[in-house]
């Protein structure tokens, strides 16, 4: 009996590998599924579902971003013009539904506001695409600036200051569904998102998604294998502003109400945000992005009316020490997970994010009570911090806050290299004999 020879042997194990790893991305597939249609009876707080509805949204704006800075390496200052345009667009499309004028459920809205975001993406991507790198940049603020004054002028169309606003009660219902509660809404939202976020990673496997990676990298070695960098980043360019324009119209759906901040510089601006602190170029890393920034949005914001300062500390912190973002961070310890060793590094890590967190008392304490003495009212000495009230006019509390910061500076910088090398042990390599 003769023996397979070695290469059908090897075509063999890439071909198992291969239904492994399919088999795998279906899994993680199907138990996204499954989470997203059980969290609304896990989490039964009043507050769940509608951050729960802002942070669907928020992980297809970004993962949308994602697609052109992560994949094709464009920066853009203008992302939000496609979010914003295709929001409007669905916004008057439900109105026409609404009065009758034409049957639209609204769960095809997205696909309607996909559809104006990518009109507008073609318009605007065939010129500033013929550019990268900084020029490019600089075109998508322009486009952006042009697009936010524009809704101020264009008032018949974007509703001037006060924007437009529709009513999704009104649509025609879908399967007896009319879409008026927020559970409802959440489980719309969250089929677009994992539609959306599915074909995105499809897209990134594709060979434009593949050569947008090339074109990032090395866009002369792109051209000299036979492929068109402009025409690259235009396709790349069009597929983003086609899922920017779905994140719109499901925020046109969920708050029933557009403005030309929807598609200024700050949304423009947040979206950057959530893909640099998730991590660029990693496709979980918009979706850790956009949750962890809407968390702090949504509810940060309730508790002080300084959380765009630690929104900030928070991204310069990001850049500083960690510009792989938190999925970068995740990834690196991969070696460690593989090897079985991340038990060795409980420890190191404990100490180290308990220091952390004396740190990050300290400063907030700090922080906050220096916006009491600048900004509280005439007579207004108190202020509750950390389940305490402490009056800034007196010393103890600057003391202490104050010590907690030194103190867990001093043992953070201590505690630091002990954790690196504890997880450059983890991460050698598993030795074979």
């Amino acid at each position: 009996m003769s023996t397979p020879a070695p290469a059908t042997v090897r075509a063999l194990e890439l071909e198992k590998t291969a239904r492994a790893q399919r088999l795998r991305r279906y899994g993680v597939w199907i138990a996204a599924a499954a989470i997203l249609v059980g969290l609304p009876h896990v989490l039964r707080t009043p507050v769940a579902i509608p951050v729960m509805n802002q942070m669907g949204i928020a992980v297809v704006f970004a993962l949308s971003y994602n697609m052109l800075l992560g994949q094709g390496g464009m920066l853009s200052f203008g992302h939000a013009v496609y979010f914003g345009l295709g929001g409007f667009i669905a916004a008057h499309v439900l109105n026409l539904a609404g009065r009758g004028v034409l049957y639209l459920p609204v769960p095809l809205l997205p696909l309607v506001g996909g559809l104006g975001g990518l009109v507008f993406a073609a318009l605007f991507g065939s010129f500033s695409t013929t550019r990268a790198g900084t020029v490019f940049a600089m075109i998508s603020l322009g486009v952006g600036e042009l697009m936010a004054s524009s809704a101020l002028i264009l008032d018949k169309f974007f509703g001037g200051e006060e924007g437009i606003t529709t009513n999704r009660a009104k649509a025609p219902a879908l399967l007896g569904l009319d879409f008026t509660t927020d559970r409802h809404v959440y489980y719309l939202i969250a089929f677009w998102a994992l539609a959306a976020a599915a074909m995105m990673s499809a897209f990134s496997r594709t060979p434009v998604g593949r050569m947008a990676n090339a074109v990032r990298d090395n866009p002369e070695r792109a051209e000299f294998v036979g492929y068109s960098q402009r025409w690259v980043r235009f396709v790349s360019f069009c597929a983003a502003g086609l899922f920017a324009g779905v994140a719109g119209g499901l925020f046109a759906v969920n708050y029933e109400i557009l403005t030309a901040e929807n598609m200024g510089l700050s949304a423009s601006g947040s979206v950057l945000l959530m893909t640099y602190i998730g991590g660029v170029g990693y496709f979980i890393g918009p979706i850790l992005g956009a949750v962890i920034f809407t968390f702090l949005q949504s509810m940060l914001s309730d508790y002080t009316g300084m959380w765009l300062l630690y929104l900030g500390i928070l991204f310069l912190a990001t850049v500083l020490f960690v510009p792989a973002g938190f999925a970068g961070v995740l990834m690196l310890h991969a070696p460690a997970w593989r090897a079985r060793r991340l038990g060795r590094l409980l420890g190191p890590y404990l100490l180290a994010g308990l220091l952390g967190l004396v740190v990050a008392v300290g400063v907030v304490g700090l922080l906050e009570m220096i916006h009491v003495v600048v900004s509280a009212p005439t007579g207004r000495t108190a202020k509750r911090l950390f389940w305490m009230t402490v009056d800034v006019r007196t010393l103890w509390p600057w003391l202490a806050f104050a010590t907690l910061a030194v103190a867990g500076a001093v043992g953070l910088r201590w505690a630091a290299p002990q954790a690196a090398k504890a997880f450059t042990e983890a991460s050698r390599p598993v030795e074979t004999r």
